[in-house]
């Protein structure tokens, strides 16, 4: 009943789109209430409709209303103008909360949500609580590396690793190195950058701790081949990483892009002596 409610709450404030069938089938309202959405996303919010959402995301006891309310956040949190507003209901833990225990469309509407606040042009930017990395690297192990859904998932989880919490946490969640390893090997070129980005805070925050549990996972193969393959950005980074995860002490050694540049000199000059003996 909290859901038809809040849906004839809203069609009230929207009288001028004709009216709804039976106001007693649910469906029916439900269908009404998309349609809305839809077209008064913006309108919708402006009018107080946030607030009836975080209460239904708070309906602990009935999983098809979180995740209608979790649906409704989500479609909302892609106009721009909304966010701050959304950012403010504080949703954002009830969000993290439907990672872990909501429906397997809850958890990926949460995702896609929490993507479309985190990227806000509008400050003060948010990240979500560390409890977000077990969660995330779950349903990034489960989903296709080079989806969409991976792109917005990895993206997540880099911003939480911005956080000693967030670094903490990953380190004790099980497979969570491992699961960024293996993006930076399948993934599409924007999900390993943002992989690789992750990994790269980790070492850069304290190389001594971070490194060896990096190259435990066998990091290399997929940093080496992301040097070549993948965004400028994400080479730059692999490059940076490779560094790191080296032995010698920074200062000691060349850099990765000193030893390609040793490479590629080594092979013009057996290439020139081929073409002098033919």
């Amino acid at each position: 009943m909290e859901a038809v409610s809040l849906f004839l709450w809203i069609e009230a404030r929207f009288a001028y789109i004709p009216p709804s069938p039976d106001p007693t089938n649910s469906s029916a309202i439900c269908g009404i209430y998309w349609i809305r959405l839809l077209l008064n996303k913006e309108q919708i919010v402006t009018s107080g409709a946030i607030p009836p959402l975080v209460d239904l995301l708070n309906s602990h006891n009935n999983t098809t209303l979180r995740e209608l309310a979790t649906a409704a956040i989500l479609t909302l949190s892609t106009a721009q103008p909304n966010k701050q507003t959304i950012i403010n209901s504080g949703v954002i833990p009830l969000l993290v909360q439907i990672l872990s225990c909501g429906t397997v469309q809850a958890r990926v509407d949460a995702v896609t949500a929490l993507y479309n606040l985190t990227t806000s042009k509008q400050q003060p930017t948010v990240t979500p609580d560390a409890k977000a990395i077990p969660p995330l690297i779950n349903l990034l192990k489960e989903c296709k590396k080079s989806s969409k859904f991976a792109e917005k998932t990895t993206f997540l989880i880099k911003i939480v690793l911005k956080s000693e919490e967030g670094r903490l946490t990953i380190t004790n969640t099980v497979d969570g190195l491992l699961t960024l390893v293996e993006t930076i090997e399948d993934g599409s070129l924007i999900s390993t950058e943002h992989a690789v980005s992750a990994l790269l805070t980790l070492c850069l925050s304290c190389r001594s701790k971070y490194r060896e549990l990096i190259l435990n996972q066998g990091a290399i193969p997929g940093l080496l081949q992301l040097t070549a393959y993948g965004t400028d950005q994400g080479q730059d980074m692999a490059r940076t990483l490779l560094d790191l995860l080296r032995d010698s002490h920074p200062e000691k050694r060349p850099s990765s892009t000193v030893v390609e540049k040793m490479v590629h000199d080594i092979a013009a000059t057996v290439d020139g002596l081929e073409n002098t003996g033919k």
